[in-house]
């Protein structure tokens, strides 16, 4: 059976909660690394300088190994945990969320705070697209130009079918396909491209896996290579 890795998100997201009268602006967003964590954290706090909070979690890593979180201020264990234990739940990786909070002048107490929190990001995660991580092994295939158009057409139909991806095309004395595919049906591809080709094509797995990017729910996902290794 193979690894599963932890999701991320597509793209940043922003989500607003009024509570008693004190704003949580939640901006949720994915990275790379904790330094660029760090950063997107920085970027909020100097944008919301005049609020009175903003409080981070941050998870890393291809499997989620490094994690952080920061009450800024607010009782020790109301913000910073919570909305870290929201991206744990989630099975999240390689994502920051801040909770800029404008005080409204009515106090929560600790568990209005860890709700008010949490619920923050966990709306904001509900607006993000989702993206999942897997390992996918590299096939080639090169064609004639005058049957670019066919292959293309058939792979692309191919591709989302198998949880597969399929990479941008390469023009040059003949069209050059890469498909990154499961494992497993690695062997199907090479037999349907033999069969539409009556034998002339050949996908061939080159031995290369990566760790791939593929959004949820995208008809013709393109690749974000995240991690290679060579088998």
């Amino acid at each position: 059976m193979s690894r599963e890795y932890p999701a991320t998100i597509a793209r940043a997201v922003d989500h607003e909660l009024v509570i008693k009268k004190s704003r949580f602006i939640a901006h949720v967003a994915p990275v790379s690394s904790p330094d660029e964590a760090d950063a997107v954290i920085a970027a909020v706090k100097k944008q919301a300088w005049g609020a009175r909070h903003n409080c981070a979690a941050q998870v890393t890593g291809a499997l989620g190994d490094r994690a952080r979180s920061s009450d800024d201020g607010e009782p020790s264990g109301t913000a910073g945990v919570p909305m870290l234990e929201v991206l744990r739940r989630r099975e999240l990786t390689d994502v920051v969320a801040v909770v800029t909070r404008y005080f409204g002048g009515i106090k929560l107490g600790a568990g209005g705070l860890v709700r008010a929190y949490s619920s923050a990001v966990s709306e904001a995660l509900d607006l993000a697209q989702l993206v999942d991580r897997r390992v996918l092994a590299e096939v080639t295939m090169a064609v004639d130009h005058a049957d670019a158009g066919r292959f293309d057409n058939l792979l692309r139909d191919w591709a989302p079918a198998h949880d597969a991806v399929l990479g941008e095309p390469d023009y040059g004395a003949q069209a050059s396909f890469v498909v990154w595919a499961p494992p497993a049906v690695v062997p199907e591809l090479t037999a349907e491209i033999a069969e539409a080709s009556a034998g002339a094509v050949s996908a061939t797995p080159t031995g290369v896996e990566k760790l791939v990017d593929v959004p949820r729910g995208a008809p013709s996902p393109s690749a974000g290579v995240v991690n290679t290794r060579a088998r």
